[in-house]
């Protein structure tokens, strides 16, 4: 049994600024999500998927590619994750700078919680195999090793714009290009 095309669609979510929720990770809903916050006209629908349509027994309906809410939200706190904090760094270890994929990397504590350290922020920072077991449960300084990057609590912004440089965003349609890419930077 081959599944229905529309199946796997997604749709797009933006702020009401236009601008995507979130990049990090890409503000998308699964197009019936998409199509019910349309139908109870809780978000706006701003395209559509070309030739893609739903039917009811008495209607037609197009899906939603993109949708924006219709009040701004704004985020206050990056939710503290083992992808933000890879985000944070650019997925690059920070005493050696190798950059390594999600599965690679490891987290080290900076200050090792059997030294009161914590899991936070401005402890934790993306780490090399090789590296945190260098460091083993030392601080830094008495492994001889010094961090590329003092670690911090970034902003949900931040996080954003790693992730656009990074382009963390995978299988993104066309229709969502001009939404994601509109305050870049264009080439000269």
């Amino acid at each position: 049994m081959t599944e229905h095309p529309v199946a796997n669609l997604r749709t797009l979510v933006l702020n009401a600024d236009m601008q995507p929720l979130s990049w990090a990770p890409l503000s998308v809903w699964c197009w019936q999500d998409a199509f019910v916050a349309v139908m109870q006209e809780r978000v706006v629908q701003v395209k559509t998927y070309d030739d893609v349509v739903v039917r009811s027994a008495s209607q037609s309906f197009e899906v939603p590619s993109v949708v924006a809410l219709k009040s701004y939200r704004k985020r206050k706190v990056a939710a503290f994750t083992r992808f933000h904090l890879f985000l944070r760094d650019e997925f690059s270890c920070q005493y050696c700078g190798v950059k390594l994929g999600p599965k690679e990397l490891t987290f080290d504590h900076v200050i090792p919680r059997s030294k009161n350290g914590h899991a936070e922020w401005t402890n934790i920072v993306a780490c090399c195999p090789a590296d945190n077991l260098r460091k083993g449960n030392l601080t830094p300084k008495q492994a001889g090793m010094k961090l590329l990057r003092a670690p911090f609590e970034p902003t949900p912004r931040e996080l954003d714009e790693a992730a656009r440089r990074l382009q963390c965003a995978q299988d993104l349609h066309q229709s969502w290009m001009d939404f994601l890419y509109w305050d870049s930077e264009l080439e000269r």
